[in-house]
């Protein structure tokens, strides 16, 4: 790559710009949206959609609350053409749905394309020629007067042709192709075919902006848009909208500062599906809205359901960590991100905090059809012991002691390193149940009998090695003596036995689960947990798990 000096730049700035947009933090409300998933997403795709596909995705878009669809070019394509027809005649088009159609300038395209529309209540139909430098010298080879005249023959034939038919559609124009257009001759096409159409406030026009490709970086971009807003006539009675391409890999951000900068309506698809790079992704730019606290006008409650249509119907993958869409976009593996998710959680729990604020999660998971259980703590051998056991309490009702969780990552991570993959809750849980509820590899317990006379004495009945055993102890109490009896008459040394207890919140409530630890003569310590219907018995499962573990080391 040693061909720099066969590069230079290929827009053109706004000389001595305002940038007044650079004192805005955010966007204050929601844009006019138009999803162009019908038209650029589908001639981007390998194998465009069925007509009953685009039936699907169009009744998708209406629902999440688009209001304004493009549709497709009805005059250039009979595809196309039966799509439109089929909207409107099968009624189909919410009466507050506006769909877009697209057309060059040319009378026979014009015409066709109004004829396509017969019988539509409310539709935009959108001229567009391009007027770039690069396009004026090698494609068309026609100077400025002569790109300006395609422009305005358009617009003139869209009022001739409205006078025929009396249809009054709403108009757009776009100058294609405008990043790479000097913007003082940008500005003088958009304005002379303003001149033509006269908006009104009750019937606006509008202008579009599109990064057909992107050229600059996104503070250019809005530098441009703030000078078309700045100047163009009739700004009142127009709408500014955007159409961002992805080459740069900055539509999102082009569009974000474009609507600080003035603009008033974006045009993008769903995932930024679109020719080449993409288009702006619609559902990006609402969340990122959405988490500032600005309500976008759109529903993604349901992304999962979303996500499988747009797959269904595309053939195109949403990709794993698509922001706010992707399947991982919400996981946590690391150990540290995991603590703090755990953390966070429990504490808006306890503070009351109606704000959202938790570490690494921009917004709530849950907002858009994402569950806690599935989505967000994900385990393999990066995890760590918060993680592991947030996992276990909201998933399945254990809530391990502080310093048992610990050892129990070390378990659960260990499993995960060997197999090489991440593990399920399912598996998690059976890693736990398997290392330590009721274990009893080397001491089973039979039975037991307590009495007072007057300290607390235990009569266990237990199996080691194949053959009964009967042992007798006392102690200051239920769990003292029986440990008392496994220290003095199986000859098995610990001290300081901890224990935690709580009833199972999941599955049978009438179960109680208990965390034992045993400390062994080196210092280490040793973890059980029983679980049984009888808080007692669940002591001394645990008591007996902790001492089987012990046996393994």
């Amino acid at each position: 790559m040693n061909n720099t000096k066969k590069y230079a730049p290929q827009f053109f700035p706004v000389k001595n710009p305002r940038m007044r947009w650079t004192q805005k933090t955010r966007v204050e409300k929601a844009p006019k949206w138009c999803s162009v998933d019908l038209r650029d997403g589908n001639q981007a795709l390998v194998i465009p959609m069925s007509l009953e596909e685009k039936l699907e995705f169009f009744e998708l878009l209406v629902k999440v609350g688009f209001k304004e669809i493009e549709v497709g070019f009805p005059a250039a394509s009979e595809t196309e053409y039966t799509f439109l027809r089929t909207l409107i005649e099968r009624r189909l088009i919410p009466d507050d749905v506006t769909v877009q159609v697209l057309t060059q300038s040319r009378e026979h395209i014009i015409r066709k394309t109004f004829e396509a529309l017969d019988g539509c209540k409310n539709a935009i139909v959108h001229l567009y020629n391009s007027t770039s430098l690069a396009q004026r010298e090698q494609v068309f080879r026609k100077n400025k007067d002569e790109i300006m005249k395609i422009a305005t023959d358009g617009a003139e034939l869209f009022v001739k042709i409205a006078k025929e038919t009396g249809k009054q559609y709403r108009y757009e124009y776009s100058p294609e192709s405008f990043t790479g257009t000097e913007p003082e001759y940008a500005l003088e096409v958009c304005n002379a075919v303003l001149d033509i159409w006269k908006p009104t406030k009750d019937r606006k026009a509008i202008i579009n902006l599109p990064v057909t490709v992107e050229l600059s970086s996104p503070h250019v971009y809005a530098n441009q848009v703030e000078f078309m807003c700045d100047n163009l006539k009739y700004r009142d009675c127009v709408e500014v909208s955007l159409h961002p391409h992805n080459d740069r890999g900055c539509a999102v951000a082009d569009s974000e500062l474009g609507l600080l900068a003035g603009a008033d309506r974006i045009e993008g698809t769903l995932f930024g599906n679109g020719e080449r790079t993409g288009n702006a992704d619609i559902v990006t730019i609402a969340l990122n809205m959405y988490s500032q606290g600005v309500d976008p006008g759109l529903d993604f409650a349901n992304m999962p359901r979303i996500c499988e249509m747009y797959e269904r119907v595309t053939r195109m993958q949403v990709y794993d960590r698509q922001p706010y869409a992707g399947k991982l976009v919400f996981a946590a593996f690391s150990g540290s991100h995991q603590d703090a998710i755990a953390k966070g959680m429990k504490w808006r729990e306890e503070s009351g905090n109606d704000k959202w604020s938790v570490p690494y999660l921009p917004i709530d998971p849950s907002d858009v059809g994402r569950e806690y259980e599935t989505d967000v703590i994900r385990i393999n051998s990066q995890s760590g012991k918060g993680g592991i056991g947030y996992l276990l309490e909201h998933n399945f009702g254990y809530v391990l002691p502080v310093k048992m969780r610990e050892e129990v990552g070390y378990a659960v991570k260990s499993v995960s390193d060997h197999a090489h993959r991440e593990l399920s809750p399912k598996e998690v849980l059976d890693v736990f149940t398997e290392t330590y509820v009721n274990i009893n590899t080397h001491i089973k317990l039979v039975d037991y009998h307590f009495v007072r006379k007057p300290e607390m004495t235990v009569t266990l009945t237990v199996e080691t090695n194949g053959e009964q055993k009967t042992l007798t102890a006392s102690g200051n109490g239920r769990l003292d003596a029986v440990s008392n009896a496994v220290k003095e008459q199986l000859g098995i040394s610990f001290t300081k036995l901890t224990y935690e207890e709580h009833a199972l919140t999941m599955g049978s409530e009438a179960q109680a689960i208990t965390y034992v630890s045993i400390t062994l003569d080196d210092g280490r310590k040793v973890w059980g947990a029983g679980i049984s219907e009888d808080i007692i018995a669940s002591s001394i499962y645990a008591l007996f798990s902790a001492v089987n573990r012990r046996l393994d080391k």
